[in-house]
């Protein structure tokens, strides 16, 4: 008797996870929505993205999720937080950003900040983007030692801002100290998978010229990006008119930052001239729509800014000017109201606005060679949400219902790099309880600060 050696072809191929959607939104091509399909993930990167049936014959899978009303996307990458302040959610609403931000803002900061305080507004903040669908986020704050070890522990994606702001904090006291805190950071953290940094300048109203341009010769040296506040308010650009004789725009570029390592957040005066520059010099924008709604800081000219070819992203900003970490709720007002400030209805439609709160903020931040897209090699973050709720019933278009309908308290499911983080609505390998509490203690304590 002969023996015919099996084909390889019947063999299947080993995977950690498959996830079974009846949506999948790739992201990549824009616009794209793949029906009946499934994504392989091994190692925490994804093998394949292909119809159940045949993912289900190709793949041996150690655990398989079936999600047959659900909708398979990129976890949200919010753009522009401070997320430490999440537990300053509330705390001076209804004001203009001068008067919040100095007369509110700082005080409580300068009375309470330290570590315990960062590691714990993080926590909160995690488990609420979580909760929302949101992977990974570029995070502006002090401490960032703190914040790193705490993303890490908690197995969450993030670029860690290294602060610079010429006055002294908690954090530093003197220009050298920041610069050398920052290079230490930077290099405990440099190899990490899941965190990177980023210098993050507060803005050109509190940093120096001298300071701005080493930031520049060392973002260079050290290959990361520069997150910067910058064209918040008609207030700020008037002042560098008048301090600077240009506006923030033209002095950075003086010293050399406008470029493609540019992260600029808010960006709500804005000439054409301007938007050319960004465009041509590669500078990716950050759109914090409700912050600047809240704060009535002006309207980004998002439309312009895609017309120009320049690179969009979404960000909520922190929890003391928003006052969520909603990237749905963020989406649907940055889609909204690009249409309002451009008078077009057309205006930055749902696979636009979905493709800025994905793969947009990934590049912003420099992360999308790993994230912000479903696609073969990516490491597998990725949110599922059931539109099976009569929110978004009847389901005409899919894209349509993400943005304009879908809130999210739909998130079922939500994994980091193939690791379940979100399952079915209970966070995984968080203490929820000690969030909570911690989160009360603070209240106490910043209640009891004098402010105003």
């Amino acid at each position: 008797m002969t023996y015919q050696p099996v084909s390889e072809a019947l063999v299947p191929e080993s995977c950690d996870l498959l996830i079974e959607a009846r949506h999948v939104v790739p992201i990549a091509p824009r616009g794209a929505v793949l029906e009946h399909h499934a994504v392989a993930v091994r190692d925490g990167v994804i093998l394949a993205v292909l119809p159940i049936a045949e993912a289900r014959a190709r793949f041996e899978a150690k655990e398989t999720v079936s999600r047959p009303e659900g909708a398979l996307i990129p976890g949200l990458v919010n753009a522009h937080v401070h997320n430490p302040m999440t537990l300053m959610r509330g705390v001076a609403d209804d004001l203009p950003l001068k008067q919040w931000l100095q007369e509110h803002i700082w005080p409580i900061e300068g009375a309470i900040m330290g570590p315990d305080y960062v590691a714990d507004g993080i926590a909160l903040a995690i488990a609420e983007m979580l909760r929302g669908g949101t992977t990974c986020c570029n995070e502006n704050y002090f401490f960032p030692d703190v914040q790193a070890a705490t993303y890490r522990r908690h197995g969450f994606r993030a670029r860690v801002g290294l602060p610079v702001i010429d006055f002294p904090t908690a954090w530093a006291k003197s220009d050298d100290e920041y610069f050398d805190r920052a290079g230490e950071v930077h290099d405990q953290w440099r190899h990490d998978a899941l965190i990177a940094t980023a210098f993050a300048p507060h803005a050109p109203y509190t940093v120096s010229d001298d300071n701005f341009e080493r930031i520049r010769m060392l973002a260079d040296q050290l290959d990361v990006p520069v997150h910067l506040h910058t064209h918040e308010t008609a207030q700020e650009v008037q002042q560098s008119q008048e301090k600077h004789g240009q506006r923030p725009i033209a002095r950075l570029d003086r010293l050399g930052l406008i470029n493609d390592r540019l992260i600029a957040v808010h960006m709500t005066q804005l000439t054409d001239a301007e938007i050319a520059l960004c465009a041509a010099r590669g500078v990716s924008v950050v759109h914090c729509p409700e912050s600047n709604l809240k704060l009535a800081s002006g309207f980004c000219p998002v439309a312009k800014l895609l017309k120009a070819g320049v690179n969009v992203a979404i960000g909520t900003d922190g929890c003391a000017s928003n006052n969520d970490l909603d990237m749905f709720g963020e989406t649907r007002t940055a889609a909204l109201l690009a249409k309002a400030v451009a008078d077009d209805a057309a205006a930055f439609d749902a696979a636009s606005a979905l493709h800025a709160a994905t793969l947009g903020s990934a590049k912003a931040m420099g992360f999308d060679h790993l994230v912000g897209s479903i696609e073969p090699g990516k490491q597998a973050d990725l949110a599922c949400v059931d539109l099976s709720a009569l929110e978004t019933q009847p389901l005409h278009h899919v894209l349509s219902q993400l943005v304009y309908a879908t809130g999210r308290h739909q998130v079922s499911d939500v994994w980091i790099a193939g690791r379940a983080k979100l399952r079915d609505r209970i966070l995984v390998d968080m203490d929820l309880d000690g969030i909570l509490a911690n989160a009360r203690q603070w209240q106490a304590r910043i209640g009891a600060v004098k402010v105003g």
